[in-house]
């Protein structure tokens, strides 16, 4: 196993740091061990909102199909008899 150091890491970010690994009940070196696991195994979620979220979830049912609304024209904006 390969050892690391970090000079000159924000306060902040230790702090987070620390916060985070108490709230999993672990120590502050398995925290960033876990962190760095995860950042470079290929099992970390991919970018996506929440519509892509919910799409994942039903997918994993079967799906469902949603009808689509029927679009209407734009409004036409208000004519206040301005010219320029």
């Amino acid at each position: 196993m390969a050892n690391l150091i970090i000079h000159n890491l924000d306060e902040s970010v230790a702090n987070n740091l620390s916060i985070q690994a108490q709230q999993h009940g672990q120590s502050v070196e398995d925290e960033a061990r876990q962190i760095l696991r995860l950042a470079f195994s290929g099992t970390t979620h991919k970018a996506g909102g929440l519509g892509s979220k919910i799409s994942k979830r039903f997918m994993e049912v079967g799906g469902v199909e949603l009808p689509q609304p029927i679009r209407s024209q734009p409004r036409q904006s208000a004519d206040f008899g301005e010219t320029d």
